[in-house]
């Protein structure tokens, strides 16, 4: 599986998760809180920041008939044009964000909706692009975002084998093969029983590249579960505070909660380690604590060991247990007193 590089990190089989802070629309409208959110994510072990470059009008038409009207869950009765109106990052904040992040030493990338965007943050100088979950079978913006020759990250909420096998095609028959696909469930908040995580296994041997997980759920558990199924990226929507009113503040994490989730993923990173077998250096003072072969009474050179005077018990200085019946009916070698170990020299032959 190929490995990936973003910004100054290696994403890929064998590293440490890639975990981005969305920061979406939890700017609500304040630059102040868009370079706060950049600050905040970097203190909270975020590896980088997310945007979002789009306009109401490079994603929609200012249409207020029943096909632009949503109709259930988080948004229910916004507007398409509206709803994108108030939640869009303002492309003059941009490059400001950008150096904002540069300052505190944290990654920074967009998600290009259109043609536009993807110019737009070339100017810019962004190394990586995201592709959301919607956006994934807009086959012409996926080539033309992939023919820059920058990584590439595609969430694949509602995305079916061939809609992925699609995104795969168009990435690399621009000649890019720095492909991140993230399993997603594109519901805001997603139920975690409906995020069926074990695609991600699937998804790392079917369409042989780097795996995360896009979290649209409340609190850590799926992210951490889903680096212990091999997740290489996380990505959760960071804000600075709930209280804060904008669209996406409601499934989003407090720099708190998302510096607990940092935590315990690498927590698990370390806890999974690698295939080993045998005690560890931490354990190797434990061994003594196992059971071996005891004398339990005083026995005579010549006596028989029987089940009445060896038995397995702890601690492990005597002979394995595994021998206990290849000794039983053998006569001892010498006198043992009680509370001796084992050994083979004890054991006529």
């Amino acid at each position: 599986m190929k490995e990936i590089t973003l910004g100054n990190r290696k994403v890929g089989e064998g590293n440490p998760a890639f975990i981005i802070a969305e920061m979406s629309a939890n700017h609500a409208g304040s630059l102040n809180y868009a370079k706060e959110i950049i600050h905040a994510a970097k203190e909270s072990g975020a590896d980088c920041v997310k945007i979002q470059t789009y306009t109401p009008d490079t994603l929609t038409i200012d249409c207020h008939n029943s096909y632009f009207q949503i109709e259930k869950g988080t948004w229910k009765g916004e507007n398409l044009y509206g709803l994108y109106g108030k939640a869009y990052t303002p492309w003059e904040w941009q490059a400001e964000l950008k150096e904002e992040a540069e300052k505190a030493g944290i990654a920074f990338f967009s998600t290009p909706f259109d043609k536009s965007a993807v110019d737009f943050l070339e100017n810019m100088g962004v190394e990586f692009y995201k592709i959301a979950s919607f956006e994934m079978v807009d086959i012409p913006l996926l080539e033309y975002t992939a023919s820059k020759g920058k990584p590439m990250i595609v969430s694949t909420g509602m995305g079916t084998v061939e809609e992925i096998e699609d995104v795969k095609r168009a990435v690399y028959g621009q000649g890019n093969e720095q492909l991140i696909l993230l399993k997603c469930s594109s519901v805001y908040p997603a139920n975690p029983a409906e995020m069926n995580l074990k695609t991600i296994l699937d998804m790392k041997e079917r369409f042989d590249v780097p795996v995360g997980l896009s979290d649209h759920s409340l609190g850590s558990m799926s992210a951490v579960t889903a680096v212990a199924m091999g997740a290489s990226v996380i990505e959760k929507h960071f804000c600075i505070s709930r209280e804060i009113e904008n669209p996406d503040a409601s499934f989003s994490m407090t720099p708190k909660e998302f510096q607990n989730m940092v935590g315990d993923i690498r927590m698990t990173e370390a806890a999974m380690g690698k295939v080993a077998y045998g005690p560890t250096e931490q354990e190797e003072s434990s061994i003594v604590f196992r059971r071996s072969l005891f004398a339990v009474k005083d026995i005579k050179a010549g006596e028989c060991f029987s089940e009445e005077n060896i038995r397995s018990i702890r601690p492990g200085y005597g002979i394995k247990p595994k021998h206990y019946y290849e000794i039983l009916g053998k006569k001892a070698a010498q006198d043992i007193k009680r509370g001796e170990p084992l050994n083979f020299e004890m054991i006529m032959k």
